[in-house]
């Protein structure tokens, strides 16, 4: 399944396995996570509160992307759902967010801490490092308007004192940078306690940046 996205029974599960892989793969934990998927002229979010194992594909709620953001569905959408829209309005190639609690992540989320260029995959996400953005209350206005002001030219980011948000041209790609990203701030996490890790220079990672313009986009991703 390839984007663009319709609202189907078999979007709908997709979004709700991706949820089911994101804790058995031990990047979230409970319902802290939350998935979302463009859908045609709206936004495919998964509900507040609901474990992932009993979620069914008619629970995830609907959100126009434009107009008035009036959920539809008899249960709520999760309390991140304005900065999944947010993004979704504002990155035309994006269709899909996923948002997760990983430990590493925010452990250096807690420290306010980017990730620089450590390890040449900070390129995968767009540029030479994975910023933070500023902290602001959940389900806040300033907490989209912080979230889509970093992501400008990045495809993930760090969320000051909370957790990670990644982005992705199509939902498996998304989830795959949310795996990543942990990945890389759990290696500079360790790094960190062995010394100062070596920063790769501009040029180099100019190098890596050029080369992965078209990483991964011969696959299913």
């Amino acid at each position: 399944m390839k984007p663009p996205y319709q609202d189907t029974a078999e979007l709908r599960q997709a979004v709700i396995d991706a949820c089911l892989e994101m804790n058995a793969s031990g990047i979230n934990q409970g319902t802290s996570g939350n998935v979302s998927v463009r859908a045609g002229d709206m936004m495919l979010i998964t509900p507040s509160g609901v474990p992932y194992e009993k979620m069914h594909p008619e629970m995830l709620v609907r959100i126009p992307l434009e107009g008035s953001p009036t959920p539809e569905g008899q249960l709520k959408p999760s309390t991140e759902w304005p900065f999944h829209l947010a993004i979704l309005q504002a990155k035309e190639s994006v269709n899909a967010v996923v948002h997760a609690h990983p430990v590493y992540c925010s452990a250096l989320a807690m420290n306010r801490r980017p990730i620089p260029a450590c390890h040449y995959m900070v390129a995968a996400f767009g540029g030479n490092d994975v910023p933070v953005a500023d902290y602001a209350l959940f389900g806040s206005q300033q907490l989209s308007d912080n979230i889509t002001r970093v992501l400008q030219s990045r495809s993930a980011c760090l969320m000051a004192n909370h957790g990670a948000v990644s982005t992705g041209e199509s939902l498996p790609r998304a989830l795959w940078r949310m795996i990543e990203l942990e990945t890389l701030a759990k290696g500079y996490a360790t790094s960190l306690t062995l010394g100062e890790p070596h920063i790769l220079s501009e040029e180099e990672m100019a190098e890596v940046i050029h080369a992965f313009r078209d990483y991964g986009l011969k696959d299913s991703r």
